[in-house]
Formats: C-alpha cells, structure tokens, sequence
C-alpha cells in the first residue's frame, strides 16, 4: 500500500488505515475488503450472498469510495457484478437518480453516523439482498425473477474484477463444509481409538509373554505335602474320636440321675412293707446312690483329661496356613 504521501496526520487517513488493519485481520468468511495500493479511499469488496436466498452461492463484487471527509460524510457504492437485485456501474455520488438507496450511503447522507465505517457498510448491504417488495423498492434497486438471480448467482463466482485481476472465487474461496470438517473429526476420533485399542493389545501379549510360568513341584516337595496332609488327616479324625467319647460320657451321666428318682419313688409309693424293710431298702438304694453319685463326681476330671491341649489345636492351625501358603506359592 503506497502511504508515503499521504498525510498520517489526517483524520480520515488515520480512520482509513486503523480499519484496512481490522479488516485485514477478521476471520469473518462472508466478506473481504482491501483499499487499493495507489489510493487508500477507493475500496475493493467481494460479498457472499445472504444464505437461504436465491443469492445463495453467489460471490459480488462492489467498489466503495470513501470522500475526504470521512468518517463524517458516508461512502458511496458501485456495484460491479451482476446479481439481478442492484443496477450496475451505478455510483451514488455522480449519477442523480442512480443512488443506490441504502441508509448508510450518500443518498441518505443525513441518517449516516461517523462511528459506522466500512464494515457497516458491507454487512448493511448484504441485509439488503434479500429484501422484497415495498421494501425492495428504491433509486438503483431491480427487480429479476428468482430463476435469473440464481443464475446470476451461479455465474458470479468466475466473474473476475478488471481492476483486481482476480475472479470472486479467488478474492473469496468458500468455507470449509460442515459435514467435511465433521467427517475429519469422525476419522480422527476413530484414528485416535484404533491407535490407543493397537496400543493396548500390544502392552497386553508384552506383559503375558513377561509372565513366568509356574515350575512344577519336585517329587521330594509332593511327598512332603501328602505327608503333611496325611498326618492332619489322622490329627483330625482322633479328635473327632475324643469328642464322641465326651459326649458318651455325658449322656450316661444324664440317664443315672432318673434311676435314682425313680429308686426313691418306689420306696414311697409302697407303705404295705415292714418299717425294717423300708429302712433297708432306703439303705441300700442310699448306698447305690452314693455310689452313682461318686461315680457321676469322677466324670468331669476324665473329660477335662480327654479334651486336647489349646497348644496342639494352635499347632494344627499354624500346619494348615503353612500348607496353604506352599500350594499358593506353586500356582503363582
């Protein structure tokens, strides 16, 4: 851009300078616009046309002149691209009657605010496509069916600009699509799985082919262990033995207890008998009485006897968490 005569200190060369570098930095895809090299008050633009409207798909190309006033006068617009809806080659600022008839030009220099500026101005005259009707009427404004307008619209994108020597299509390349960018994600996200599954499965046969494999018990280490569980085998069937005679011993000590009842009851039970009778009769079950009840007294000291010792019953335990242990130890 030629700025070496131009006079920074102007207030429309400062104003004009700080938006070619807004512009130059918006990502906006519905529009792009540049002042010529040789004169930054002319202006380049190629719109896209409103989606949704017969305009869709259709690129324009227009000419914004800014006056040496600016920002406190409005610009003026010439289209250059035929689209069916604005005259063309139509300046508002050398062609009375010609005016394009937007609020934000110099037909309705009256309605223009010096905060709008060159944006204002493109995206203002893309909501202007679409109008209809009492709406669409004005100086500059045409009227095509929509069937030519699409046309129109379809042969607009390789119309090329005789100052900029490029076509609409190369000022503007089309976005890319929706579906396409959600395609690449879809087939990234699967990339990114199949590489993470192919991973994983690799780390996988890695750590089985690490495992070590159990080595299999030495004939000395088998005998041993059948040994051991033989012997708490034998331990454990003696038990079961000693608590079978406990329980032997407790059950006839239980049954003597009704003989002796029953021995008392009969001497009541026969008041036909000798008073000498009954005293020797009384004696003699007394005797057997007593004798049962020594008896009964000498049970309780055997069974105590017969019960084993705490310290084996440890001793049997200790044996089975250590066989345990060694059968673990193998497997793993």
């Amino acid at each position: 851009m030629a700025t070496a005569k131009l006079n920074k200190n102007n207030s429309a060369v400062k104003r004009i300078m700080q938006e070619a570098r807004e512009l130059a930095n918006d990502p906006c895809t519905d529009y792009s616009a540049a002042p010529l090299e040789d004169d930054i008050f002319e202006w380049h633009c190629t719109l896209r046309g409103p989606a949704g409207t017969e305009f869709e798909g259709g690129l324009y190309h227009f000419r914004i002149l800014l006056p040496a006033e600016y920002p406190f006068r409005p610009p003026s617009i010439m289209i250059l691209t035929p689209n069916g809806r604005f005259e063309l080659n139509t300046k508002a600022s050398t062609l009375p009657g010609k005016d394009i008839c937007i609020s934000f030009t110099s037909y309705h220099e009256e309605l223009w605010q010096p905060a709008w500026g060159v944006r204002t101005a493109i995206i203002g005259l893309q909501g202007f496509f679409p109008l209809k009707g009492q709406a669409a009427i004005g100086v500059g404004s045409i009227e095509y069916p929509a069937a030519e307008r699409k046309r129109l619209a379809a042969l607009s994108r390789e119309w090329k600009c005789p100052h900029c020597q490029l076509t609409n299509l190369e000022l503007l390349p089309d976005p890319p699509s929706k579906s396409s960018d959600a395609e690449s994600d879809q087939t990234d996200r699967t990339a990114d799985v199949q590489a993470k599954q192919s991973e994983m499965s690799q780390e996988k046969e890695e750590g089985n082919s690490n495992e070590p494999t159990p080595a299999p018990l030495t004939p000395a280490q088998e005998e041993a262990m059948r040994t051991m569980a033989k012997a708490l085998h034998d331990r454990l069937d003696s038990i079961r033995d000693q608590e079978g005679n406990i329980v032997e011993a407790s059950e006839t000590r239980s049954s003597s207890v009704p003989e002796q009842s029953r021995n008392v009851t009969s001497v009541h039970r026969n008041p036909s008998a000798a008073p000498g009778e009954v005293v020797a009769q009384a004696a003699e079950r007394s005797s057997t009485a007593s004798a049962s009840s020594q008896g009964a007294s000498v049970t309780p000291p055997s069974r105590s006897t017969q019960k084993p010792p705490l310290l084996l019953d440890s001793a049997i335990c200790v044996l089975l968490v250590l066989l345990f242990a060694i059968i673990c130890r193998r497997m793993v």
